[in-house]
């Protein structure tokens, strides 16, 4: 079936005319109506308006219009990114029935490549989580395993892919929320370099740390993705005026004889599940089998990023989410005559907001508060510092970092959701590359041998230096293929088995 193929070959075969964009669109439209109901990975799904930009790219390709390479591909957006008249929720009942008047940039870039949005996905609320469970309309499944998470924050995104509902998917990662559910999901995720790909029309969680991101089934697939949405924005502050890596091309040629590859001593160990050390571990060997020469680095600091960053995210949600007071957009509580405004701030954001996101926003007024500034958040960020200064020195000595994405494989539905630090220690391996801007990718290193479920490789570069993350991930994917005989997915269990 051609939902079961990757975006790339589903391209070559709208260019060859086995198929339009039109049959692909409503082939995914139809295996959504299939199996969304036990996945629930989407939030909103806008077939007429999905129909309507397949058949809009249909009328180009037959005019002999010149096309991005992904044009007609069917993708699934996190519900996170604003796209005009679209419901966009954030997974919070704050924005419930809200409708942006306006694009994000990455959604302008999708629309003048011509990809094809199916709708928007499910997510931890406000993007504070890492397992999807924190979502105000319920948790998303994992395809693997109906009982079990499929990461977080982005699993409607991860989920989507693996059910094999889109081909392609956006997600953001903050401290691993694309790169922990690719890793539990069998996908592939990549967090670009901070600045890569523009923020503006992200609703913000975190904005030093938040960055959009491509997710998919294959590292070229992610590569094709990310060079369409990278790229300088007047918009944002933050974007980097400067020009995209050459990653398609890096996913392209998959080379690593020579390489230096160092593997982070901090991340691995104790915590770790066995089975996901075993499949690093004979990564780490095929990798050495196609020349690369494997070394070891330490990163001491690494080990207060956790708490660092869970002052720093924290604190910069207090003041985001603050926007949101009833006043201009969103539910309104207790709008009656003789409630004042405070009185109706209060009632809605104690209705709106859930357990996890008033959690961190009372974490990071605390320590925004007089008196706590310098000893928590000034703390903090100078631990960022001391770990920028880790991966600096860490890239003296090797091209690439490496280390497991998540320390286990996908926990059940409901395991950890009443013990925070317990969640939160998902993000352990994650994380250091958002406090220090990078970039990171995960892809998929086989099965575990406890539970049969999907293990994640992460992959670190330094910033603009994206390329090495496809060059390094197109070469082990490869040498996974080979070994495993067929794409991991074609290992799925449960729902990927009826596609």
């Amino acid at each position: 079936m051609i939902i079961k193929r990757n975006a790339a070959d589903m391209a070559a075969a709208l260019a060859s005319g086995e198929t339009t964009s039109v049959a692909l669109t409503q082939a995914h439209l139809d295996r959504i109506a299939e199996v969304d109901k036990e996945v629930h990975a989407f939030l909103h799904v806008d077939s007429e308006g999905a129909l309507a930009q397949a058949a809009l790219a249909d009328k180009k390709r037959a005019a002999g219009e010149k096309l991005s390479p992904l044009a007609g591909i069917p993708l699934a957006l996190k519900d996170v990114m604003v796209q005009k008249g679209i419901p966009t929720t954030c997974g919070s009942k704050m924005l419930e029935g809200w409708r942006p008047p306006y694009d994000s940039t990455v959604v302008s870039k999708l629309r003048a490549a011509d990809v094809v949005i199916l709708g928007k996905t499910n997510m931890d609320e406000f993007a504070m989580g890492s397992s999807t469970e924190n979502s105000a309309y319920g948790p998303t499944h994992n395809p693997w395993d109906l009982s079990r998470i499929p990461g977080g924050s982005g699993g409607g995104s991860s989920a989507s892919l693996a059910a094999f509902e889109a081909p392609l998917a956006i997600g953001t990662d903050t401290g691993g929320s694309i790169r922990q559910p690719a890793a539990v999901t069998g996908t592939v995720g990549v967090k670009p370099t901070y600045g890569g790909v523009s923020r503006y029309g992200l609703v913000a969680f975190s904005s030093s740390l938040d960055q959009a991101g491509p997710c998919a089934r294959t590292v070229l697939d992610a590569a094709l993705l990310h060079e369409v949405i990278a790229g300088h924005d007047p918009k944002d502050s933050t974007s980097i005026n400067a020009p995209v890596p050459a990653i398609v091309a890096a996913a392209k040629n998959g080379n690593v004889k020579g390489l230096k590859i160092g593997v982070i001593k901090e991340l691995q160990g104790e915590g770790y599940q066995a089975g996901v050390l075993n499949r690093f571990n004979e990564s780490l060997e095929l990798l050495a089998g196609l020349g690369a020469e494997i070394v070891e680095v330490s990163c001491p600091y690494f080990e207060y990023a956790l708490a660092a960053y869970y002052l720093i995210a924290p604190s910069e949600c207090s003041s985001n989410l603050a926007r949101f007071d009833a006043m201009r957009y969103g539910i309104r509580v207790g709008d009656a005559s003789g409630v004042s405004a405070e009185e109706v701030m209060n009632l809605t954001r104690e209705v709106g907001f859930g357990r996890e996101v008033k959690r961190r926003i009372i974490l990071g007024t605390y320590a925004l508060s007089s008196g706590y500034y310098d000893a928590y958040y000034g703390s903090a960020q100078k631990v960022r510092t001391l770990i920028k200064q880790d991966f600096d020195n860490a890239f003296l000595k090797a091209d690439v970092l490496v280390s497991p994405t998540a320390p286990t494989t996908a926990f059940k539905i409901g395991e950890k959701a009443d013990d925070p630090i317990a969640m939160y220690l998902n993000d352990i391996a994650t994380i250091p590359v958002n406090m220090a801007g990078i970039c990171g990718m995960s892809l998929p290193s086989g099965l575990a041998e406890e539970d049969n479920l999907p293990t994640g490789f992460q992959i670190m570069a330094p910033a603009m230096k994206d390329d090495r993350l496809y060059n390094v991930g197109a070469a082990l994917e490869a040498a996974l293929l080979s070994k495993w005989g067929a794409p991991i997915l074609s290992h799925v269990s449960g729902l990927g088995a009826r596609a």
